[in-house]
């Protein structure tokens, strides 16, 4: 009789791996934090940051030497060039590629290094907002978590905020009809159009005027009182719908980690 060999069955985490390219897992092991490889190349790019972010300022500087100018060239090029590989092996390092390319580090990091080819804009600016990234090198951990909630409760209340932009674009245009039919005729160089009177409404209503354009008749005067009043409420929304929204996400972290808690008392208990 034939004696049938069995196999052990392969967990669904070994079958992935098996699944998964040699090539993919190395670049995984490339980009994790938490791998000593990962952790130094995390450090390697947070100075490369620091490094093009710092010459941003340095570049401004008068009467740089000529050489100076001839290294930070160099140095953008370098790090351009650095920055365009990773952004290419992030693509193919990533299970879902087009959810990468649209997810939030992903649009970061191609605008940090796209520009530069498009057109020769200076892109160290926007490289800098990389920085979020690197939050994890440090193991701050408390920082990371609370940047995801706060991009959680975006989302959240994104249908707010959407409705509350719209209704704020329609006051804006309505204080500028208005101020514009107060103000227009004392002050016609000033209050020229309507489209004149928005900069003054829009600055009005988020309670940070500048001063450079004021009404000087009672009737503007009298009304800006009542837009700036407004324009307490108009910066008290938004502060209040993220608020909510941080204080419902931490709410539940919390009880999701005192739910754990006991689960893993009760497996050591059994264990």
């Amino acid at each position: 009789m034939e004696t049938e060999v069995s196999t052990p069955a392969l967990s669904n985490d070994a079958q992935k791996s098996r699944s998964v390219p040699a090539t993919v897992r190395a670049l995984g092991h490339l980009f994790d934090p938490t791998t000593p490889v990962g952790h130094v190349y995390e450090l390697f790019t947070l100075f490369l940051i620091v490094l093009s972010s710092v010459s941003i300022g340095l570049e401004t500087l008068p009467d740089l030497p000529q050489w100076s100018m001839r290294a930070f060239i160099v140095e953008e090029v370098v790090v351009v060039g650095i920055f365009t590989i990773e952004y290419a092996l992030r693509i193919v390092a990533a299970e879902r590629k087009l959810g990468y390319l649209l997810s939030f580090y992903g649009l970061v990091d191609g605008l940090s290094v796209l520009p530069y080819y498009l057109s020769g804009i200076d892109a160290r600016a926007l490289r800098t907002f990389r920085l979020l990234r690197m939050l994890r090198v440090l193991k701050f951990a408390r920082y990371s978590a609370a940047s995801e909630r706060l991009l959680q409760a975006f989302r959240e209340i994104r249908t707010e905020l959407t409705l509350f932009l719209m209704t704020a674009a329609i006051l804006i245009y309505l204080c500028a009809i208005a101020i514009f039919h107060f103000e227009h005729a004392a002050q016609p160089s000033k209050f020229r159009s309507v489209f004149d009177g928005m900069w003054w409404a829009a600055t009005t209503l988020t309670t940070v005027n500048f001063g450079d354009v004021v009404p000087i008749t009672i009737g503007g005067k009298i009304f800006t009182a009542l837009v700036l009043l407004c324009g307490v409420g108009i910066v008290a929304v938004p502060t209040g719908l993220v608020a909510a929204a941080l204080t419902k996400l931490r709410a539940q972290d919390m009880e999701s980690q005192s739910t754990r808690g006991p689960d893993r008392s009760n497996a050591a208990q059994e264990k």
